[in-house]
């Protein structure tokens, strides 16, 4: 298992270690109740180091990118953010991944821990054609997601990057507890807003202090994957290995306003072109439960006649609404707003309603 440059001050705060992707990770401190409603109201502060990150450089950079992305990278200026996907060349997805532009000749991936040797791959693979320089940085940094309404307050008085001039999806290279060069980038993976700052490994500690102290006064705390994936889900956001995978398109996830069709030619192109006519016969869907119960990854998907007609992907109670909610994948036509289907919960047939996301 790798260790990220936070561990040992993870297990001095009493964290409970588990292993993910690859990782010893803290999967909860205080309680997951307890941080996801310190994100949701204050501020809390997520080592995500495990996460890869690649460097695509030189002239034909951006080619590169158009072609192995969903997105139209040509869109991008320098400073801002774009989330999207690898298709995977059968109608899958190889991953979900931000694309950073630093300048026309310099970007920055980020990818999710479990997929960091499959993507770099992919990107491999089809660079042969495009050869631009690669970098596989993901040993070499370190990630802290500070997120929360007091996010901004507590890192301003860290950076002298007025961070109120950084929109969402958008970030700069900046200063923070006088260290230079760190990726200041307004995204996160709660909804809640935030800050996630990349930066070298030997001052991951340095940083991670400051914040914590920094945040004291508005009730940061620290958090982990347990809280983060509540915290996502109540938003909708997917997550790689339950939601999406290489089995899942991206129009049937509800990413086609990652897909841009119209950009060129790109991996997959052909494929979504005609999924999109044809129209898809499974669609991911946000539901909640009818009655008091918690779905959870797998369970299966039934209409009123008791005939399977999906499967959860992901699922959780969920702190803010104190309900039981999740994504699953369904068949058309239940997948339509109010539909009402069931979620099957030992050996019982549960009511729930497809809804509108985000949850909260």
């Amino acid at each position: 298992m790798k260790k990220t440059a936070l561990y040992d001050q993870h297990v001095a705060l009493g964290a409970k270690m588990v292993p993910f992707a690859g990782f010893e990770m803290p999967v909860q401190y205080s309680g997951v109740t307890d941080e996801h409603f310190a994100v949701r109201e204050k501020v809390g502060i997520f080592d995500v180091s495990h996460m890869g990150q690649f460097f695509v450089e030189g002239p034909h950079a951006k080619d590169l990118l158009q072609f192995i992305t969903s997105n139209d990278v040509s869109t991008l200026e320098n400073g801002k953010a774009q989330y999207s996907c690898l298709p995977n060349g059968k109608g899958g997805i190889v991953d979900d991944l931000i694309v950073y532009k630093i300048n026309d000749e310099k970007y920055f991936i980020v990818v999710n821990a479990s997929n960091i040797d499959k993507d770099w791959n992919q990107f491999t693979k089809y660079n042969e054609k495009f050869g631009a320089t690669l970098t596989n940085a993901s040993d070499e940094m370190s990630l802290i997601a500070l997120q929360g309404p007091k996010a901004a307050e507590t890192l301003q008085k860290l950076t002298d990057t007025e961070l109120s001039a950084i929109p969402y999806y958008h970030f700069t290279v900046g200063t923070v507890n006088g260290i230079q060069d760190v990726i200041i980038s307004n995204t996160g993976y709660t909804g809640s807003g935030g800050f996630e700052l990349y930066f070298k490994n030997e001052d991951a500690l340095k940083i991670w202090n400051a914040l914590t102290e920094a945040g004291e006064e508005f009730g940061l705390i620290p958090c982990g994957l347990a809280a983060r994936d509540t915290l996502r889900l109540e938003k909708g956001f997917c997550l790689y290995g339950n939601d999406i995978d290489d089995s899942t398109s991206p129009l049937e996830a509800g990413l086609g306003w990652i897909t841009k069709l119209d950009k060129g030619e790109f991996v997959d192109a052909e494929f979504l072109k005609k999924q999109k006519e044809e129209g898809v016969s499974r669609k991911l869907v946000g539901f909640e439960m009818l009655e008091r119960a918690v779905p959870r990854h797998d369970y299966t998907v039934v209409d009123a006649d008791g005939n399977t007609i999906g499967k959860v992907t992901s699922g959780t109670m969920s702190p803010m609404r104190n309900v039981g909610i999740g994504l699953a994948y369904v068949a058309k036509p239940h997948f339509k707003i109010g539909s009402e289907i069931f979620i099957q919960i030992r050996n019982k047939n549960i009511p729930a309603k497809v809804v509108k996301l985000p949850f909260v």
